[in-house]
């Protein structure tokens, strides 16, 4: 295999984004040459998944991440994090090819196109899924991973390598070549099981290892399935397999196409609803932050964290774009998580919790783990579930009362958990607290967290006002309400530089207080939160279209504050081409297949941090449809990164 080369006429994900945008979303194919002399690029995979686990899959052919059986486990392919011992999954071309992929329209379904000078294949990567009432009618198993290599066009010869490593390189307990049952792998009482149409044999490392000569009209697929305990549920492949293929396409594209939004960022929008949809755990509706850990903020460094669980601040975010988008089902699972997690504590909160609501393991750091590109330590579970945040009582509070204005009433348990949740806010809120961006080191008194308890008491007094939360005294949560408010108009804003800043003292610059105008704290269009804008993008403007999320960053432009400062401008800070030309700068740093990590290095425009990450594809979602709610602009000609300005 040769180095990388991008295509004079193609766009290679791990180089600086193109300069121009014209509509975000409409996902251009990838032109590369492969090359394994260095690991891929954060922005050179895809993710696939069916809402229990997920996987990425590089351009190169090769699963290098995956988790069995929930998004949480351990890893059974992990050379994302360790490429020599880590294990993963190869289909590639022998020879030299250049590479174009993109997702089957609206469905989580990526089909890799391999061509050389012999000829073209198709890889297509999926797990299958089905309908509630399919699964009643036919047999499914727990997991699986279908990979599907058709030829297209003349000959091309193709090596399979599949090397599973449990538990970041561990060893399997059994490894059997059954035949026609396929060759499985155990640990425990768990069993992976791998067939195809074609014969499988082992070496000695316990790793298939296989070349194919791939035809024009030719097909083989590759079954891989998980069961946590036997007896497994092995299904046929051949006709099978491909009706699995085609059931699971079109289970994909009818959820697509319940999204209501049809502006002109659709296929953006979309495209983040569906990375969403493979953070959502199916069982209990709760949505991951990622489904990765320890990509690094910085790359070399040791801001490595496990994202693989559910935040409670994201919760509000999530909730009013799930419900914008026409997916209250997933709303409401996602609401209905959040209230039964938070209620194992109440009136105290978690920062974090596992897909279950219970909370995670305790942090660990993986031994002998060599990083992503040698970006140490790998971490397993997050410390920061014990911190006090109390921003997440404000997210909550609000994403209830989403949920409730919706159905127009509250269930009993409900109004009691918000009555604590509350009165815990009212006792707590002068505190200094870790706040949004989970320091760890003293706690402070933040802005962010300041204005998240005005929130909690701003939606409480609403909910009492609509006849919705009767047992509770307005009196007295007006009155916080309003101390809350003088507090941050007295000790948030510097009158020296005519803005909010991080801490209510002399501190820097933060990303977060554009939120005020988001949640109604005050107008985009008032004199502090303009002169507010103006400042944070003369310190923060890491480069066009992308922020830093505070002063003296270590690390890269955080991503969904770009759509904070859209949000910002669309809704009076700006005007709705203003909004537009920053909303499209942002999306730019998207990969070839419309998706997006934590951050982005402002050197270089590739991505840093867990991939695919909810938090900026929620807030791509929120800021698309605020341009459409508040009317939009179509630019009349590309928009130039250099062309934004305060």
């Amino acid at each position: 295999m040769v180095g990388v080369t991008p295509d004079p006429g193609g766009m290679l994900s791990s180089a600086h984004p193109r300069e121009s945008v014209a509509q975000p979303g409409e996902v251009h194919a990838l032109h590369l040459l492969l090359d394994v002399s260095r690991a891929p690029a954060i922005a050179d995979y895809g993710v696939i998944g069916d809402g229990r686990s997920a996987a990425l899959v590089s351009n190169r052919g090769a699963i290098d991440w995956l988790c069995w059986p929930r998004v949480d486990s351990a890893p059974v392919f992990a050379a994302l994090l360790d490429p020599q011992h880590g294990g993963s999954w190869q289909i590639a071309p022998i020879e030299a090819a250049r590479v174009t992929r993109a997702y089957i329209e609206d469905t989580n379904v990526l089909v890799t196109r391999f061509e050389t000078a012999g000829g073209r294949v198709a890889v297509t990567d999926l797990m299958t899924v089905a309908s509630e009432a399919d699964k009643t009618r036919i047999l499914m198993p727990d997991h699986e991973l279908v990979r599907r290599i058709a030829g297209e066009h003349g000959c091309v010869e193709v090596e399979v390598r599949i090397a599973p490593r449990p538990n970041f390189g561990g060893r399997w307990q059994r490894i059997e070549n059954l035949g026609a049952l396929g060759i499985r792998w155990c640990v425990g009482r768990a069993l992976m099981t791998l067939r195809a149409d074609v014969p499988l044999s082992l070496d000695e490392s316990g790793d298939v290892i296989a070349r194919l000569t791939i035809r024009a009209g030719e097909t083989i697929t590759f079954s891989l399935a998980f069961d946590q305990e036997g007896p497994a549920v092995l299904l046929p492949l051949g006709a099978n397999a491909a009706e699995r293929i085609d059931r699971s396409i079109a289970w994909w594209k009818a959820w697509a196409a319940r999204a209501t939004y049809d502006g002109p960022y659709r296929a953006a929008v979309v495209r983040s609803a569906l990375a969403l949809k493979l953070m959502s755990y199916a069982p209990s509706g709760a949505i991951v932050a990622a489904p990765t850990t320890s990509l690094p903020e910085r790359e070399g460094g040791d801001l490595n964290w496990d994202y693989r669980f559910c935040w409670l601040r994201d919760a509000s975010f999530t909730a009013r774009a799930l419900l914008e988008l026409g997916y209250v089902e997933d709303a409401c699972a996602f609401s209905s998580w959040m209230l039964h997690s938070t209620r194992l504590t109440r009136p105290k909160l978690r920062v974090l919790y596992d897909v279950f609501g219970n909370a995670p393991q305790d942090e660990r750091t993986i031994t002998g783990a060599a990083g992503y590109r040698g970006s140490i330590p790998v971490r397993v579970g997050n410390a920061a579930m014990d911190q006090l945040q109390l921003d997440v009582y404000g997210q909550v509070i609000d994403a209830a009362a989403q949920i409730a204005r919706l159905h127009g009433s509250i269930d009993h348990e409900t109004r009691e958990l918000l009555h604590d949740f509350g009165g815990y806010v009212c006792r707590h809120w002068r505190q200094p607290d870790a706040g949004i961006w989970e320091p760890r080191n003293e706690l402070r008194h933040r802005t962010h967290s300041r204005l998240s308890c005005w929130v909690a008491m701003d939606r409480l007094l609403q909910l009492h006002d609509a006849g919705l939360l009767a047992r509770i005294d307005a009196d007295e949560l007006a009155a916080q309400r309003a101390a809350i408010r003088a507090d941050i108009e007295l000790h948030a804003f510097d009158p020296s530089i005519m803005a909010y800043t991080s801490e209510l003292a002399p501190s820097g610059m933060d990303a977060s207080t554009l939120l005020m105008s988001w949640y109604g704290f005050h107008r985009a269009d008032s004199l502090r939160m303009r002169s507010t804008y103006k400042r944070i993008y003369a310190r923060l403007a890491a480069a066009p279209g992308l922020f830093y999320r505070y002063e003296d960053s270590s690390e890269g432009a955080f991503w969904i504050c770009s759509f904070w400062a859209v949000e910002h401008l669309v809704r009076g800070g700006g005007t709705p081409g203003e909004a537009q030309r920053m909303f499209e700068l942002a999306c730019s740093y998207a990969n070839d297949l419309g998706l997006m990590s934590e951050e982005v290095d402002a050197r270089t425009g590739h991505q840093l941090g867990n991939f695919p990450q909810a938090y900026t594809h929620v807030g791509l979602i929120s800021a698309a449809l605020s341009i459409e709610q508040r009317g939009y602009e179509r630019p009349r000609s590309p928009v130039h990164r250099e062309e934004v300005r305060a």
